[in-house]
């Protein structure tokens, strides 16, 4: 049975990549949403998102943080990350800067937000994994998170259990 897992991302620049690791068919993922549903929640205010987050939180395992070259600097990600670690969930960070846009082109790779996360006298980095797919070319990062997302999630989750 499939793991059901929250995915957390910067929407503007990595919507795109972010599906297809979706659309891989591994995972239950919270349902995606279209740019005018995640508009609309963010006219509401802030209290919206967070009932949004914590709405669509509920119920997963696992915080998967898909990361592409500005995910770091995008404070919901930030919030997702502490929030899915306080509340037991595994947490696992994977780049997507490989897998191309909807122009067809890569990113460059981001900083690692688990680094912006407190914990302990460190970082979360200093705990949850980021994991970087194999490969040079975007058919090669998809096959290695393909291949590899579930154990990796797997994982992330046994490093919370046991933190």
């Amino acid at each position: 049975m499939a793991r059901r897992v929250f995915f957390s991302f910067h929407f503007d620049n990595d919507f795109w990549r972010t599906q297809q690791v979706r659309n891989m068919g591994a995972l239950e993922g919270n349902a995606a949403v279209s740019a005018n549903v995640w508009e609309a929640v963010k006219a509401r205010g802030d209290a919206a998102i967070e009932r949004w987050i914590e709405e669509n939180m509920h119920g997963k395992s696992c915080v998967v943080v898909l990361v592409g070259s500005q995910t770091a600097s995008r404070p919901w990600v930030i919030h997702e990350i502490k929030k899915g670690w306080n509340d037991g969930k595994g947490v696992l960070a994977v780049r997507i800067d490989k897998l191309l846009d909807k122009d067809g082109k890569s990113s460059t790779a981001g900083t690692n937000p688990l680094s912006k996360v407190k914990h302990g006298i460190g970082t979360l980095a200093d705990v949850a994994p980021i994991k970087t797919p194999a490969g040079f070319d975007s058919k090669a990062a998809y096959a290695s998170i393909s291949s590899n997302i579930e154990t990796w999630i797997e994982e992330a989750i046994k490093i919370r259990n046991n933190a």
